[in-house]
């Protein structure tokens, strides 16, 4: 497999672009994984450079040359990116599990973030935000992860005053005696914020972007929608569904744009033949039961129906 660099800056006419340096000998690359800096100072290419484990080539594609091999994770890669100073890269495993950032060229691991514990997942992508705080990653998953890229303050050392405080500090001091990969565990970060998403087992793409000054997750999947969540900057947390649009540029049906606070799927507008079930009688089935089916939840108040004028019961279904 060969991996070709072009120049960086395209010519007013695009077929006199040429190539500038040839890439030879890389490992088999069958998803064509790499990532490209957009800094013009900081300008470094990322791609696998092994096919059984976790290794990053990176090439500084200003001067031409191999700049750094990272050693990142022990599977093999399934993602790869550079934040927009080109100055950190963030990479996951076909495991999925965990999550690492580097510096860029030196190769320090800055950070490590535990996406889940229970099973392995295809990461699908991974994103920076635009100022390189933030950190996205979906998966196959229904859940996107993101992390928040700040360094935890060292606190002062205290003694512990309650059974729980002497139980996490042996815990602690037990780690030194404990395999690494139990120890990691206890080190690395969680998601600072969650996204729950309307389907699972779809492939997608996540991109972190500031839009109205306040900090969004954009989604675009393969079900054809784009899916815009509001992110919290203070508290984190899950994140809400804002809106949705349809990627084919289709109109919307009804109730399918979402706004903050409403349900994060999409809404499912129901029709009912009421011509055909006026008069009508389902054996075993009762008009309470039949209302308490038919009525949204905002009507029904701890499990009983609400009292409906009788002029709204003639009306089967109820029209609100």
């Amino acid at each position: 497999m060969k991996v070709l660099h072009t120049i960086r800056e395209t010519p007013p006419n695009p077929s006199d672009m040429k190539v500038l340096h040839t890439i030879r000998e890389t490992p088999p690359n069958p998803s064509g994984l790499c990532a490209l800096s957009i800094s013009n100072d900081n300008c470094y290419l990322a791609y696998p450079g092994s096919a059984t484990i976790g290794e990053v080539q990176v090439f500084d594609t200003v001067n031409l040359r191999a700049a750094n091999m990272i050693p990142a994770h022990d599977s093999p890669l399934a993602a790869v990116v550079f934040d927009a100073s080109g100055t950190k890269l963030a990479t996951a495993s076909e495991k999925g599990t965990v999550i690492r950032v580097f510096s860029i060229p030196e190769g320090q691991k800055l950070f490590e973030f535990r996406r889940g514990v229970k099973r392995c997942v295809s990461i699908c992508s991974l994103a920076f935000s635009m100022e390189g705080l933030y950190l996205s990653a979906s998966s196959n998953t229904e859940t996107v992860h993101i992390f928040k890229l700040e360094t935890q303050k060292e606190k002062p050392t205290e003694e512990p005053t309650t059974w729980g405080g002497y139980f996490g500090k042996v815990l602690m001091a037990s780690t030194t005696y404990l395999p690494s990969q139990v120890t990691e565990m206890f080190t690395q970060g969680r998601a600072f914020a969650t996204v729950r998403l309307p389907f699972s087992g779809h492939k997608n793409i996540c991109a972190l972007a500031l839009i109205q000054k306040i900090p969004r997750l954009l989604v675009a999947a393969a079900d054809g929608y784009l899916y815009l969540y509001n992110l919290d900057p203070q508290e984190g947390g899950e994140c809400t569904l804002m809106k949705q649009h349809r990627l084919d540029g289709s109109a919307e049906p009804p109730n399918e744009i979402l706004e903050q606070g409403s349900h994060d799927r999409p809404l499912t507008a129901q029709t009912y033949n009421t011509a055909g079930m006026k008069g009508t009688h389902t054996p075993g089935c009762s008009k309470t039961m039949v209302q308490r089916t038919l009525l949204p939840n905002s009507v029904r108040t701890f499990g009983q129906v609400s009292r409906i004028k009788s002029s709204e019961r003639r009306e089967y279904p109820p029209h609100f």
